[in-house]
C-alpha cells in the first residue's frame, strides 16, 4: 500500500509539474511573441484630399470591417466579450491611439499588422488589408485622419489561457506572422476583369475564412463561435446555397441565409455597405474558385 501510495504521489506531482509547465509557457512564451520587434520599414502612400478620394476613403472604411472593431465613429468598441476573452478595438481618431501615427506608422498598422514601436498589433486583421492599393490604401488613411477628434484610447486584448497557448505554440498566428511583407502594394484591376476585382475584395475575407478561403475554426475566436465556411466550390461549401449574386447580395446584407437561418458571427454591418458591382465581382470570384479542402 506504501508503495501505491507512494507512486500516486509521484504520479500527482509529475502532473502538477507538467500543467505548471504548460502554464508557464502559454504566459511567458505567449508574452515573448506579442513583445517580438519585427523590423519593417514601408514606404510611405500618397495621403489625397480630393473629394472623390475621401468619399472612397469612407466606403472602404466602412465596407471592409473596420467599424467592427472601431465603430463609424473610430472610438473603438468591443468585439468580443465572452468572460476570460475580451477585444476592444481602440480609438482611432487624432486624439487617441494613432494620434502620433506618421503616414509611415500607418502603412505599417494597416498593411502589414505592426505597431510604430515595431510590435505585432493583436487581433489586428492586417492579412485583409495587406493587399490593398496604394490609391486605395491613402485614401482610407487620409478618411480615418480626418475623423471628428475624441480623446481616450479604450484598446483592450485579454486573451485566455487556452489561447495563450495555442498563440505561444504557433497554432494561433497574429497577421505578422501570416503576412509576406516582401509582396509589393497591388496594383489597381483593369475595371472590366470583374474575377480580378473580386478577388481583390475577397482580400477582405481571410482574417476569418483563412489566406485560402478554405474556412475552419476562426483562430482566437470564442469556443462558441462556429467554423467560418469553406467559400471554394467543394461540395457543401458555404457558396453552394447561393445560385446567383442576387441571393448573395441578399444574405449580405440581412445576415441571413436563403432558408432564412441567421449567420453568426459575420461582420454584417461592413459587408451590407458594399456596392452591387464589389458583390457582383465578389461573388463571381467565389464561385469560380476550385474545390480545395472540406465543407
Amino acid at each position: 500500500m506504501r508503495r501505491v501510495a507512494k507512486a500516486a504521489l509521484w504520479t500527482g506531482g509529475g502532473l502538477a509539474a507538467v500543467l505548471a509547465g504548460l502554464v508557464a509557457f502559454a504566459h511567458f512564451g505567449s508574452d515573448h511573441k506579442m513583445n517580438r520587434r519585427i523590423e519593417i520599414s514601408p514606404a510611405a502612400v500618397a495621403i489625397p484630399q480630393d473629394e472623390a478620394a475621401l468619399a472612397r476613403g469612407k466606403y472602404l472604411y466602412e465596407s471592409r470591417g473596420c467599424t467592427d472593431c472601431h465603430g463609424k465613429d473610430g472610438l473603438g468598441r468591443t468585439l468580443i466579450d465572452n468572460g476570460d476573452l475580451v477585444v476592444r478595438g481602440p480609438n482611432i481618431t487624432s486624439q487617441g491611439a494613432v494620434a502620433d501615427y506618421s503616414v509611415t506608422d500607418w502603412v505599417r498598422s494597416i498593411r502589414h499588422g505592426i505597431a510604430p514601436d515595431l510590435r505585432p498589433l493583436m487581433v489586428m486583421p492586417s492579412e485583409d488589408y495587406a493587399r490593398m492599393t496604394d490609391a486605395d490604401l491613402g485614401a482610407m488613411i487620409a478618411y480615418m485622419r480626418g475623423l471628428p477628434p475624441q480623446p481616450g484610447d479604450g484598446r483592450i486584448v485579454q486573451l485566455p489561457l487556452p489561447v495563450r497557448f495555442a498563440y505561444a505554440a504557433g497554432i494561433v498566428r497574429d497577421a505578422a506572422e501570416k503576412i509576406d511583407h516582401s509582396l509589393p502594394p497591388a496594383k489597381p484591376a483593369p475595371a472590366d476583369d470583374i474575377l480580378a476585382n473580386g478577388a481583390y475584395v475577397a482580400n477582405m475575407c481571410q482574417g476569418c475564412h483563412g489566406l485560402d478561403l478554405t474556412g475552419g475554426k476562426v483562430p482566437g475566436g470564442p469556443p462558441d463561435w462556429p467554423p467560418a465556411a469553406n467559400l471554394t466550390s467543394v461540395p457543401g461549401g458555404g457558396m453552394q446555397a447561393y445560385r446567383d449574386a442576387g441571393m448573395f447580395a441578399a444574405m449580405l446584407r440581412s445576415g441571413r441565409r436563403p432558408d432564412g437561418s441567421e449567420i453568426q458571427v459575420m461582420p454584417f454591418e461592413s459587408l451590407r455597405e458594399l456596392n452591387d458591382t464589389e458583390i457582383g465581382a465578389l461573388y463571381a470570384y467565389l464561385t469560380s474558385l476550385p474545390p480545395k479542402g472540406k465543407s
